[in-house]
């Protein structure tokens, strides 16, 4: 398949009629529900029967993401129930963590060595290099059913991670039938730690629910540090749980987390990829405010693009500035339309600066992969700046300084996949 198609209904969301039911039911859940920390925890506690959420200096942070949600946000009811839900299984998440690591303290023994971290914004190529990498079975990715339920607990079957996984990736792929042509969803797909970090509840990924400047403000000025330490602790457990020698990992927040990243993975590999910020611009608001449809009362796609755009160039100008603090022996800079060009020798290229060898199974098991899931297989998107507030001029002089420092190649209007 290789249709284009333009999403005309992101301020009036247009749904297909599978979904209407559970919308109702949705909304119907949150008319009576309040983003309540207090009752949150409790509801995590209940749901697990523990009580320890380990280091509680996250719960001012908690306090903060649902007052923001709660004045910042114009949330549907069925909004308001579905971050209910999300916040719940984060706690709910961070208990069993607590609890395994209590029973088990030589979990904080093992070793995170040498992982590859790829850095990115989303639209730079940085999935497709994930994918790719994780393909090879020497090395240790996370896959999506995992980031939503890192730890089981005593009485659940992995069956029912699966299923819960299952119908949440229907759920996405029946109410935005054009998302996989941005990002494909699956159970088993590669997904990034973005998720695990939102377990310590100091993340970007809040900001992708709704624009929320105080969150967005508080976050940029903490030292991300513990939480990264957090997110260490999080790949132990999984290590122990599950196995694996080296990780692959991958979040767009990482760009502008350089420093906090290096000390928490001092013998790390880091993988920089850069795309026309202008062209990401526009897609990664674009997917945003598509995405906003099933939470937002009204969606506000041009509110959505000027957030975006904004955060964008925020993002960028610290990764320049911070640049330089990754060692220059074990990072690289990679460029979309160079990795486009030649995936395979990017990737040899990755491999050789990481020491990893690239093995007969490895290669056999990456060429696997792009045979299964060629690019562009379920369409395009035809992304333009406007429809979500952007100004295609203004931006590419805000953020210039960005293509000139890694020398990115500049885009023309053409659709985005």
């Amino acid at each position: 398949m290789n249709d284009v198609v333009t999403i005309d209904d992101l301020d009036a969301p247009r749904f297909p009629e599978e979904v209407v039911p559970i919308l109702a039911m949705m909304a119907e859940a949150g008319r009576d529900l309040t983003l309540d920390p207090e009752a949150l925890l409790a509801a995590a506690s209940e749901q697990t029967g523990l009580d320890d959420f380990g280091d509680p200096s996250f719960r001012g942070r908690l306090d903060l993401l649902c007052r923001c949600l709660t004045t910042e946000v114009r949330l549907s009811p069925g909004g308001v129930a579905g971050q209910a839900a999300m916040i719940t299984g984060l706690l709910k998440n961070r208990l069993l963590i607590e609890d395994l690591v209590g029973r088990h303290p030589e979990i904080l023994g093992i070793e995170i060595a040498r992982p590859i971290v790829i850095c990115g914004l989303p639209r730079t190529g940085t999935t497709h290099l994930h994918n790719l990498m994780s393909a090879d079975p020497a090395l240790r990715s996370l896959p999506y059913w995992e980031s939503l339920e890192p730890v089981l607990g005593a009485a659940e079957a992995q069956e029912n991670r699966w299923a819960r996984t299952e119908q949440s990736v229907w759920f996405i792929n029946t109410a935005m039938p054009y998302f996989k042509r941005m990002h494909e969803m699956t159970v088993d797909h590669v997904h990034e730690e973005i998720q695990l970090l939102a377990i310590d509840f100091s993340t970007m990924l809040f900001e992708t629910v709704a624009p929320m400047p105080t969150w967005r403000d508080v976050y940029m000025a903490r030292d991300q540090r513990p939480s990264y330490a957090y997110l260490k602790k999080i790949l132990q457990v999984l290590t122990w749980l599950r196995g694996g020698d080296r990780w692959v990992l991958k979040s767009p927040q990482h760009l502008e987390q350089f420093p906090a990243l290096l000390d928490t993975f001092p013998d790390a590999t880091f993988v920089v990829t850069h795309r026309d910020p202008v062209s990401v611009s526009a897609s990664l608001a674009t997917m945003i405010a598509y995405g906003a449809r099933t939470s937002h009362s009204p969606v506000d796609p041009i509110a959505i693009g000027r957030y975006w755009g904004d955060r964008i160039e925020r993002m960028l100008r610290r990764c320049v500035d911070d640049r330089d603090a990754l060692p220059a022996d074990r990072s690289v800079d990679v460029l979309f339309d160079e990795f486009m060009a030649d995936d395979m020798a990017m990737v040899e290229r990755i491999y050789d600066l990481a020491c990893q060898p690239m093995t007969a199974a490895g290669r056999q098991a990456m060429a696997g992969f792009m045979a299964s899931h060629p690019r562009g297989r379920f369409g395009a998107v035809r992304y333009d700046p406007a429809q979500v507030g952007l100004d295609r001029d203004e931006r590419r002089v805000a953020l210039q300084f960005y293509v000139d420092r890694f020398g990115v190649k500049i885009e023309g209007d053409e659709a985005g996949g």
